[in-house]
């Protein structure tokens, strides 16, 4: 039997960022990450001790649009059938002598693959056959990719926003759009883009890297260690084809630090109206909050013939525009809504749920406090004026006197301006998306 190398103990600290922006596959994978200086040895053992004596991994330097970079061959040594089940391939992980950390890995990324197909194709998971990604050269990226992820011993994976690509390809069903079904359900949850035309990111390479990463994002701060180019097969000339990986330690940000502010995609609807009774206005903008709204208000404006008129405004995630539009067409009299894109710079935000003493004999109530950080640093802290509203009400309280103690309740827990932000705070329960809209 063959015996597969041990994980390398995962470092504190250590991240490790894959580049994905040009799209993904499995070979690429291998290729950024021999390129970093994972032997190849230690892919090939791993693989070997999973389908042994079925595939040999080569790797060379190649270029693609100008760039060197390294490619690795999964050269196929025996006849391979067609498709292979689920529950055949979690068999062969299961029996092989790999080392748990990677085995884990390889078995979350074929996980993902049979669910993402059973989706697709309307049967359950375990009754997935795998064509094109139960072959012996995909069976050989996944094991390969993971043991060359564990080898280098990152305590996070995190991934750019995937390039998918346009168009059509074909495939064991036929001719396909892209991104492939199979990849567009893989994407869930995951930040993605078009990038290009063709097929940029295959099945198994996206259920690699969502699988091994835990988060999307840019390169995070830290000291690059080392770097690694993987290429794929096709040299375009458009663009590079390739994989990015960086490995490093990331970076302590120190208090106060001048750290950028994440920027999202929005945009901002906008329409007059003159002729509304002024009395629905208030139920207008609550049912933009509830379906997704970022946020919703009103400005007095004077139209033509001196009429008073208000502009709605409506800032919403791109993907929610069209439903909130509708709302919009639906519970006012306007005739037309303006669309406008911006980009909103926003503090990363949690919630967090702190005891509000009241004095004896009444005992603490929860209250939510709304915290806005960056860099490891708290920026605002506010308590949700719902909660204490309504504890006001319960307690006969006056709303004022429960809002200063929730003040200095989430004073004591930290919660201040300036302060070191704590990762592990304790969401509060029961915060609804409109809350957390409400804070956009």
């Amino acid at each position: 039997m063959t015996h597969a190398p041990h994980a390398a103990p995962t470092v504190a600290g250590r991240v490790l960022w894959v580049d994905a922006s040009a799209g993904v596959a499995g070979d690429m994978l291998l290729g950024a990450l021999v390129d970093a200086g994972v032997p190849l040895d230690v892919l090939q053992a791993a693989v070997d001790a999973v389908i042994p004596g079925s595939v040999r991994l080569t790797a060379a330097t190649v270029t693609r649009a100008g760039l060197r970079a390294t490619k690795v061959e999964v050269d196929v040594l025996v006849d391979d059938p067609p498709h292979r089940t689920w529950s055949t391939i979690r068999g062969l992980l299961g029996d092989a002598d790999l080392d748990p950390a990677v085995r884990a890995a390889a078995l979350a990324a074929f996980a993902r693959l049979a669910d993402a197909e059973g989706r697709v194709h309307g049967v359950p998971a375990e009754d997935v056959h795998f064509h094109e990604v139960g072959a012996l050269d995909a069976i050989a990226d996944v094991v390969g990719s993971c043991a060359g992820v564990a080898s280098l011993g990152a305590a996070r994976v995190v991934v750019s926003p995937v390039a998918l690509g346009s168009g059509t390809i074909d495939a064991h069903h036929g001719t396909l759009p892209v991104p492939a079904p199979a990849v567009l359900e893989l994407a869930r949850g995951w930040d993605v883009l078009a990038g290009g035309r063709g097929e940029l990111a295959t099945p198994t390479g996206l259920a690699l890297v969502t699988s091994l990463a835990s988060a999307s994002g840019p390169l995070p701060a830290m000291r690059v260690e080392r770097t690694g180019v993987g290429a794929g097969t096709r040299d375009r000339p458009d663009r590079a084809n390739v994989v990015r990986i960086a490995l490093g330690t990331e970076a302590v940000v120190p208090p106060h630090a001048d750290v950028r502010t994440r920027q999202e995609p929005a945009v901002v609807l906008e329409t007059n109206v003159d002729d509304l009774d002024p009395r629905l206005w208030p139920g207008v903008l609550a049912r933009l909050l509830a379906a997704g709204a970022s946020d919703a208000w009103l400005t007095p404006i004077l139209m033509k013939k001196g009429r008073p008129a208000h502009t709605l405004h409506v800032l919403a995630d791109p993907l929610a525009a069209d439903a909130l539009r509708e709302l919009v067409l639906a519970h006012t009299t306007t005739l037309g809504i303006r669309t406008s894109t911006v980009t909103k710079d926003v503090l990363d935000r949690a919630w967090v749920s702190v005891d509000v003493p009241l004095g004896a004999p009444r005992e603490s109530s929860p209250v939510r406090i709304k915290v806005g950080h960056r860099g490891g640093v708290v920026v605002q802290a506010m308590p949700e004026f719902e909660d204490v509203a309504a504890l006001a009400d319960a307690t006969g309280v006056p709303v004022a006197q429960v809002l200063t103690a929730a003040h200095a309740a989430a004073a004591g827990a930290r919660l201040l301006a300036g302060v070191p932000w704590d990762e592990t705070q304790t969401p509060a329960v029961g915060t609804s998306s409109a809350d957390d809209a409400a804070t956009r």
